[in-house]
């Protein structure tokens, strides 16, 4: 199977990226630590041979003021020689306990975001080691969201009272 397309009016072949999907398994967007979580992903409109590799992981990261952090909770490397037909292109399901911490945080100053991300390692012609890369976010937990600390009031200088030390004899 050759995947390409043709531009309308003109017989030039244009390879096409490839495609990943990406879906956790229940509808929701929120899960609490312990929990489990299911994704499953497919990779379409690129021949077998043309993946090098595959990876699958659960990750959180900081951003915001400061340094930005990351850490990676689950990480899977898929490489042809792990399928027995050596196609890495089939729908795969992955399940993971996730931890407890640390939980997102949609902060003022700075936010902890989790996601699953799949990234496809892939050949085209003379390049090597291109990468496709798609991100499905999630919520881990639940901390309020930061508020704003109110300024304080000024008071009227006026109404201040001042006490002068006399000091002792």
């Amino acid at each position: 199977m050759t995947v390409a397309s043709f531009r309308a009016g003109s017989r030039r072949r244009v390879d096409m990226e490839p495609l990943l999907s990406l879906t956790l398994r229940e509808p929701r967007r929120a899960y609490q630590p312990g929990e489990e979580l299911e994704w499953e992903y497919q990779i379409d409109a690129v021949e077998a041979d043309r993946i090098q590799a595959v990876e699958s992981s659960v990750l959180w990261y900081a951003e915001g003021k400061g340094d930005e952090d990351m850490a990676v909770h689950y990480f899977e490397r898929r490489v042809p020689a792990d399928d027995p037909e050596g196609d890495l292109r089939p729908m795969r399901r992955v399940r993971v306990t996730l931890p407890n911490s640390p939980l997102s945080y949609p902060g003022a100053l700075f936010s902890i975001r989790w996601c699953v991300r799949v990234r496809l390692f892939y050949s085209r012609g003379k390049e090597r080691n291109r990468m496709v890369s798609i991100d499905h976010p999630f919520q881990l937990g639940f901390v309020p969201p930061a508020t704003p600390v109110p300024e304080p009031e000024t008071e009227d200088p006026e109404s201040q009272v001042v006490v002068e030390d006399e000091g002792i004899g």
